[in-house]
């Protein structure tokens, strides 16, 4: 009983953290969608290249979401609420700070930042529109994660769950009326992202309004102490954000090297897709933490490795399913992208997505693994996973392969870095299990 009981929350948490995740992954792939069949080949490639824009906003957000949510729960946990209150109202001063420079950075720098990330020609002015908006409705993206991490921390991790989906959801219906019936082009689908947000802040104020809110603005100068703080414990997030960004970054420079715009818009369907399937993986991780550190605090062991076998099944389970499915219809999923037909683009997305997905198993154990640490308080090796599978291990493997194999090898850089990832990972789990079980003897 105790047994279906544990399967049974386990299951609770992690389907509730995927649809969270996947409901923030759309953000990009409505986007991905409805450029590429209102734009083509020239805006998918303009919408690839300034993704990392958007990884660099929401990894700013997670760190100081995540970081001050989580120093918040613990104050609030040891009745301080005037200090939980304080922390909440620094976070927010800080996030104000953040928003300002990403701000002025669209304003005045942003045709600078296209052409640095290898935009040019018509796609260096689309790259450039996109740009300039995303990082003007910064503020918007930068505060509601924060409130959202805040939120989920001040007991309504459902409310927090229904503003991500209502505005996904919204952002969806937005990019076909701005991209088609309004034909606004890039801008449309650009406007549709910034509104997502401010929906879901909307949504959050009822949090507030119906007065179940803890969360109170308590007035204190600007603490850099607190503000230190908070950077140190949203640090991983804002890592792995970092790497994604950076990752995509680089791919883009290899396939405009080797390929050019047509190589690029390639490889965005394969990058979309794959923030899609990071985002499961995430969810069941995430959503396995709660159960994990629960089950830490009571030194519960057995749960421990339960809940871990759990994790890893679900994960080796769903790569299995998704990899066939990218396998048998590879083509018709790239169609879906490609409006103008470029048979060229076609082929090499294909052929991208049989090498590329072979990593997403051993992608997902490491996720798994590094939060597993996180939970258990074990920042160290999560930190580890995090910067081997986002710098370490993937960019030596990119520039290498590629070299050796061309646009072949760059597919190949993902589960070349992955595995290697994973196999480091699982032994960090088998020695620090095998400590436990050593001391519990």
């Amino acid at each position: 009983m105790k047994h279906m009981s544990l399967g049974r929350e386990y299951a609770r948490y992690v389907s509730l953290n995927i649809l969270g995740m996947l409901g923030l992954s759309f953000y990009i792939i409505a986007d991905t969608f409805f450029v590429a069949q209102g734009l083509g080949t020239d805006g998918l490639a303009a919408l690839n290249l300034a993704i990392p824009a958007y990884s660099f906003i929401h990894g700013t957000a997670l760190l100081l979401g995540m970081g001050g949510a989580t120093r918040f729960a613990v104050a609030k946990g040891q009745k301080e609420c005037g200090r939980a209150n304080r922390i909440f109202t620094n976070t927010l001063q800080i996030t104000g700070a953040a928003a300002v420079v990403f701000m002025l950075l669209g304003l005045f720098c942003s045709g600078f930042i296209a052409r640095i990330l290898g935009a040019e020609g018509a796609v260096l002015d689309m790259t450039r529109t996109y740009l300039r908006v995303l990082l003007l409705f910064s503020p918007a993206f930068l505060y509601n994660e924060v409130l959202l991490s805040f939120v989920r921390n001040d007991g309504a991790p459902q409310l927090a769950m229904c503003g991500m989906l209502v505005g996904s959801l919204c952002n969806i219906v937005l990019d076909y009326i701005l991209v088609f019936p309004m034909g606004m082009g890039i801008l449309g689908a650009v406007l549709a992202t910034a509104c997502a947000p401010l929906i879901s802040m909307g949504i959050l104020s009822v949090h507030w309004i119906k007065g179940k809110s803890s969360l109170r603005l308590e007035g204190a100068a600007f603490s850099l102490r607190d503000t230190g703080q908070t950077a140190a414990l949203g640090l991983p997030s804002l890592l792995t954000e970092l790497s994604s960004g950076v990752v995509i970054i680089v791919f883009n420079m290899l396939m405009l090297k080797l390929q050019g715009n047509v190589g690029v818009a390639a490889y965005g369907v394969i990058a979309n897709l794959s923030l899609v399937v990071i985002a499961i993986y995430t969810g069941i991780a995430q959503g396995n933490q709660p159960l994990l550190s629960r089950a830490y605090g009571g030194m519960d062991q057995a749960t421990i490795r339960k809940l871990m076998r759990y994790a890893i099944g679900t994960v080796l389970v769903l790569s299995f399913f998704v990899y066939t499915a990218f396998f048998l219809w590879a083509d018709p999923i790239v169609a879906i992208f490609n409006s103008e037909g470029d048979a060229g683009m076609q082929q090499m997305a294909v052929s991208g997505m049989h090498l590329y997905f072979l990593g997403i198993p051993f992608a997902g154990c490491s996720i798994a693994i590094a939060v597993y640490f996180t939970s258990v308080c074990e920042a160290l090796p999560a930190h580890m996973i995090a910067l081997l599978r986002g710098f370490i291990l993937i960019l030596p493997s990119a520039f290498l392969l590629s070299a050796w194999f061309g646009v072949n090898g760059v597919w190949l850089a993902f589960p070349a870095a992955e595995f290697l990832t994973g196999m480091i990972s699982t032994v960090l789990y088998i020695r620090r299990i095998g400590k436990k079980n050593d001391r519990a003897g």
